[in-house]
């Protein structure tokens, strides 16, 4: 049976992100108090400001997540590896790694999984894998997730955004193989209420994106 909004709790699924490199300190506060007032698990924001919301949400429940190897993941792996500790060592709880897309064309899965894993275990914190899902074939989409489940993320996450974004499709496909072990990230071009509840139907657990108030109050008006 379908999900409608005032069935569930957005809130509850959004990692409030801000992304865009012109971000200032003042907007990172405002992010920061703003998934506050709504109770949403955590901020996305990048390795720079990761200290910032750390000290804003310090006790909180909401969680800082950073992301690593953004947006195109062709760093080395030594680069996102210190990339990770650091953004810990700053406060970071999650972090949203974007895997290295060059690698997986060319069937290199031993490389993937060394880098990914390494970042789990020597950080013990909640990675997301971003497999950039709309440059994959739905092969790679597998391959990839399947890598990164073995090398022990604790989501899946479909894009970083730049490059398109989440849809219902590749939600279902990655709930298809994960089989409910890892949580799923949809994130890119969640604009609606009606988009969002439909990735939450297909199986999204989290909803990366910067208008998680604006779906909020737009599931209010709809009530």
């Amino acid at each position: 049976m379908p999900v409608t909004d005032s069935e569930i709790d957005i809130a509850a699924y959004i990692d409030h992100s801000l992304l865009k490199p012109t971000a200032t300190p003042e907007e990172v506060t405002h992010c920061c108090q703003e998934a506050l007032q709504y109770n949403f698990p955590a901020v996305c924001v990048y390795p720079v400001a990761v200290k910032q919301a750390a000290e804003i949400l310090h006790n909180q429940k909401t969680q800082v997540c950073t992301v690593i190897g953004f947006p195109t993941g062709a760093t080395t792996s030594a680069t996102k590896l210190y990339e990770a500790q650091e953004a810990v060592e700053n406060g970071a709880t999650e972090l949203d790694v974007v895997i290295n897309l060059g690698w997986l064309k060319l069937g290199q899965s031993e490389k993937i999984y060394r880098e990914i894993a390494e970042i789990c275990e020597a950080t013990g914190k909640t990675v997301k894998a971003i497999l950039e899902t709309t440059v994959l074939t739905d092969t790679e989409k597998r391959l990839a997730a399947e890598i990164c489940m073995d090398a022990g993320v604790a989501y899946l996450k479909t894009s970083t955004g730049w490059f398109g974004g989440a849809t219902v499709a590749d939600i279902k496909l990655l709930a298809e193989i994960s089989k409910g072990q890892v949580g799923i990230k949809a994130s890119g071009g969640i604009r609606t209420i009606k988009q969002a509840i439909e990735l939450i139907e297909a199986g999204a657990t989290r909803l990366g994106t910067s208008r998680g108030v604006d779906l909020i109050q737009q599931g209010i008006e709809k009530l």
